[in-house]
């Protein structure tokens, strides 16, 4: 077994077959170095990709992940192999990466890197038979190769749906019966949590529920299965803001991107009012129903009206889901 390895590549994004060469390579070497190249113009950020690797084999005290930002007019890459540009970057692992005795790749392009840094190459299945799927395919649509998705990346993948509107709307028990349904986790409204009562809420409360709320949506999206279903968002916060106290909330930024969204569904107030012993009334719903509805026309956000009876919200926002993210695919 060698001392020292390397493995490089994009990793945008990890996924089961990049796994399984890093597994394959540690059976080659006592340690080994996982090169992550990237470049300004991927869409995915470096630091990002760098986190997947260290979220996946961090535990492990012989992988070190190194990211190179390069610059490709320095540094090409290309999709077919080439003597010329691995000669290029052989040399900058040589100044970069001192004592490398084997490098482990898929692409034919191993043969070249190793011959130029005089190691040995060992080639991993570069017909792609163990995991057959490319990066570029997964971008393309994840959906569909969701599983083969690393699950320290699938977070990145996952679209979230907000349920806004008023109160009994319906908003709780749409956001579970979606989960359910979608076969995947559903974030509950969190002002429950914090207060019994809408009358009872004082401003400082505000914050408290925006952060626990943020809080659970970052934790339920690492366990998501493609989508994401949300009780409201700090919208919705923020307009009982202003609505109770005539005060703006502000928010940190780790909370408004966490309550970034792919698809908005407002729920109308044609339907029953139910008093249970912790909302406003009827027609304080009706009025902050305005008020959320204006929060999110002001912030510029476009959402889609649902309304109806229990049954056609569920069937409305399924569909609309179904269209947007599945193009009428069932899961």
């Amino acid at each position: 077994m060698k001392k020292k390895g390397l493995v490089l590549g994009k990793f945008m994004p990890l996924h089961a077959g990049h796994l399984a060469m890093i597994d394959f390579a540690l059976l080659y070497c006592e340690h080994l170095v996982v090169m992550l190249c990237a470049s300004e113009k991927e869409q995915i950020g470096g630091q990002v990709r760098k986190g997947w690797l260290e979220e996946s084999f961090g535990d492990n005290e012989r992988v070190s992940v190194a990211l190179v930002e390069y610059d490709e007019a320095v540094l090409p890459n290309s999709s077919v192999s080439s003597r010329s540009i691995s000669a290029l970057w052989a040399n900058y692992i040589r100044n970069h990466f001192a004592g490398i005795e084997v490098f482990v790749s898929s692409e034919p392009y191993g043969d070249y890197v190793a011959e130029f840094l005089g190691i040995e190459h060992v080639c991993f299945d570069q017909a792609r038979k163990q995991v057959p799927v490319a990066a570029s395919s997964i971008l393309r649509n994840p959906f569909e190769h969701w599983d083969l998705i690393a699950p320290a990346a699938r977070p990145w993948f996952v679209k979230k749906i907000c349920l806004s509107g008023s109160e009994s709307t319906g908003k709780s028990t749409l956001a579970e019966r979606l989960g359910n349904y979608f076969t995947t986790s559903f974030v509950p409204e969190m002002a429950r949590e914090v207060i019994e009562t809408t009358d009872e809420v004082v401003f400082e409360d505000l914050l408290k529920i925006a952060t626990l709320h943020a809080a659970t949506i970052n934790e339920k999206v690492r366990e998501a299965n493609r989508i994401l279903v949300c009780d409201t968002d700090v919208n919705i916060t923020k307009s009982y803001s202003k609505y109770l106290f005539g005060r703006e909330l502000v928010v940190p930024d780790w909370i408004e991107a966490a309550n970034r969204f792919d698809l908005h569904i407002f729920l109308d107030t044609d339907c029953p009012h139910v008093q249970d012993g912790t909302r406003l009334q009827e027609s304080e719903r009706n009025a902050l129903s305005r008020f959320h509805e204006q929060q999110l026309m002001d912030a510029g956000i476009p959402y889609v009206m649902v309304g109806g009876n229990w049954e056609e919200r569920f069937e409305r926002a399924k569909a609309e889901i179904e269209q947007v993210f599945f193009n009428n695919r069932i899961i």
